[in-house]
């Protein structure tokens, strides 16, 4: 996980400072999604480090792609936004 750079694909979620959120690109979407700090404490309950919420997006990366995609359908995202996925998201995910 590298800090402040696009990420370039699934497979490298990047921790941005600017918005306090991690980013990846769906499969098969040309736009990031964003899963903010605050998601990621009210899924783990506490209010986790950057790293604490990259190792729980590895420990649950077919959630978040679940979740991800089923997010482009309900919202009907375009092919190339970027959008947010919230811990509501991702429990529904699971």
């Amino acid at each position: 996980m590298t800090d402040n750079l696009a990420a370039t694909d699934d497979e490298a979620p990047v921790w941005r400072v600017d918005v306090d959120a991690l980013t990846f690109r769906p499969s098969g979407h040309r736009g990031l999604c964003m899963v903010h700090r605050h998601a990621f404490r009210t899924l783990l309950r506490r209010y986790p480090s950057p790293e604490d919420c990259a190792a729980y997006f590895r420990d649950h990366r077919e959630v978040f792609q679940a979740a991800a995609s089923a997010k482009l359908v309900r919202a009907s995202v375009a092919a190339d936004a970027n959008f947010h996925l919230t811990s509501r998201d991702v429990a529904r995910a699971m």
